[in-house]
């Protein structure tokens, strides 16, 4: 049969864009550990929904290199994106090429991402970008530009903060503009082989600040303890992470199972000077497999965590005891802030896990600017429109308590607390020795003071514990600890009537 002419020139020029085209340059990058961006989008996407858009576009270089040369090393203009589903869901994918001028952003390339923005924001499709690049390409000389800064595309992708779930990987050199795309996305993945930066080895000599190894500027280890990067994904498993991290966004799952319930009742040790590790509980209440920490490196004090219950996504906030005592610090407080703005956009109920002295205090925590930054989870909280439910697990004092419940026991749909819970205005060693210092500074002997602080702290307790709280109607139950993740089942079932949360889809702070 014959093929005309036509056809046979589509299907030629079709092949140029394919990895299969250039394989000494993707032996290359798999040499380094990388993937091209057709491979990324085959990991995250259900084979064979990909809808590809802008795949014959070329640099706009036609002033400086033949037309051959663009088609061979110009493919796509270093950007390929499209439509697809994952696990069946509508979704939108953009993969900068680091094998076409090292990702570089290109002007036809900010051009076809803009039209797929459109198309994102007009369909509300949940989308995945793969940032890594080396930011704005200079060169192109087919479109009149002197500075650039018209392009729009930045705007785009952040205008979408709020609309839809953005989630940015990052697993290589990612820097300027490229820098800009996951920096504005709601979650970020990243890979060892990541380095991420406002500026590239190139900027950083040029601004006369010395020479820098590319992987240098801002290598995973950075970017995992000051809260730039989400989730870290093994190198080779970018893709799929993001996958998993994006079901969250794409609604309920129906196979689940979920663990021993009464494992719980010894959980949490006794005493309140014990620290312990939060996994195990969270892993138990919430369904199999399904508890995602975000940001774990970032302010450890403070767990953020996305998770299931009985197939559908919840926001986790929860105090980790290991880390200064489970105190609400600056960095907990904008860490916490910002995941409740996620939840909250995107219709997550939240459940807060409260075992807290408080907010940190001292002159060193206050030089963190921590009045504002602790404020911020108040005001988070405060302005929800999903449901918190509050578990108090043992320690609730002061304001650090409130901050985890939305501004107080009340605000939360319903607050409950575990059996050995103690709730008070703050710590009830401190509340003793300050309510009744003069008493005190009149004992003169020092171990008969101590006793005596302990006898009227051991006083405090009992006054302060989960049963004697909800005596006075300021908690709404104290429950078996086996009973948790029942009580939260049935809670988010009346919050959720017809079958999903439809999220405020507010703007979500980058920070």
């Amino acid at each position: 049969m014959d093929i005309r002419p036509e056809l046979l020139e589509l299907l030629a020029r079709r092949a140029l864009t394919e990895d299969a085209a250039r394989p000494e340059a993707v032996e290359r990058l798999h040499a380094r550990g990388g993937r091209t961006a057709r491979e990324n989008v085959a990991a995250l996407v259900d084979p064979g929904s990909f809808v590809e858009y802008g795949r014959f576009v070329t640099a706009a270089q036609s002033d400086r290199r033949s037309d051959d040369d663009l088609l061979d090393r110009t493919v796509a203009d270093g950007i390929v994106g499209g439509l697809a589903t994952v696990d069946g869901r509508a979704c939108a994918v953009l993969s900068y090429d680091y094998l076409v001028m090292a990702g570089t952003q290109g002007m036809r390339g900010h051009a076809k991402t803009d039209r797929l923005l459109d198309v994102v924001a007009r369909l509300g499709l949940p989308t995945v970008f793969f940032a890594s690049g080396g930011g704005g390409r200079p060169g192109d000389t087919d479109i009149p530009l002197v500075s650039a800064l018209d392009v729009t595309t930045f705007a785009a992708w952040a205008r979408l903060s709020g609309r839809v779930p953005r989630v940015a990987v990052v697993d290589d050199n990612c820097f300027a503009g490229n820098a800009v795309v996951a920096g504005c996305a709601d979650l970020v993945v990243a890979t060892s082989r990541a380095s991420l930066g406002m500026g590239g080895p190139a900027m950083i000599s040029g601004g006369g600040l010395g020479e820098v190894a590319a992987a240098d500027v801002g290598p995973l280890d950075v970017m995992t303890a000051n809260g730039v990067v989400d989730v870290v994904a093994d190198d080779d498993e970018a893709a799929e992470v993001a996958r998993d991290l994006l079901g969250y966004f794409l609604g309920p799952r129906q196979d689940w199972s979920a663990a021993d319930q009464t494992l719980l009742r010894d959980a949490v040790p006794e005493g309140e000077r014990r620290a312990y590790d939060l996994a195990p509980i969270l892993e138990t209440i919430f369904d199999d497999d399904s508890v995602l920490p975000l940001r774990p490196g970032f302010a450890p004090e403070l767990c953020t965590a996305l998770a299931r219950l009985e197939g559908r996504t919840v926001g986790v906030l929860a105090n980790d005891t290991r880390h200064v005592a489970g105190a609400v610090t600056a960095d907990a407080g904008d860490k916490a802030a910002r995941f409740l703005q996620l939840c909250d956009a995107h219709g997550f109920p939240v459940v807060s896990f409260v075992d807290t002295p408080g907010m940190m205090v001292g002159p060193e925590a206050e030089r963190t600017g921590l009045v504002r930054h602790t404020s911020r989870l108040l005001v988070a909280g405060a302005s929800l429109q999903v449901p918190m439910i509050g578990v108090v697990l043992r320690r609730a004092y002061g304001l650090g308590a409130q901050a985890m419940l939305g501004g107080g026991l009340h605000e939360p749909l319903m607050t409950v607390a575990w059996p050995g819970a103690h709730l008070g205005a703050m710590g009830l060693e401190g509340a003793v020795r300050l309510s009744m210092r003069k008493e005190l500074e009149a004992i003169e002997d020092e171990a008969e003071r101590e006793r005596t602080v302990r006898e009227l702290t051991a006083l405090a307790q009992a006054h302060s514990g989960a049963l004697n709280v909800a005596r006075h109607a300021e908690l709404d139950d104290v429950i078996d600890p086996a009973e948790t993740r029942g009580l939260l089942v049935r809670l988010v079932d009346a919050a959720v009537r017809d079958g999903r949360l439809v999220g405020s889809g507010r703007t979500v702070d980058t920070w």
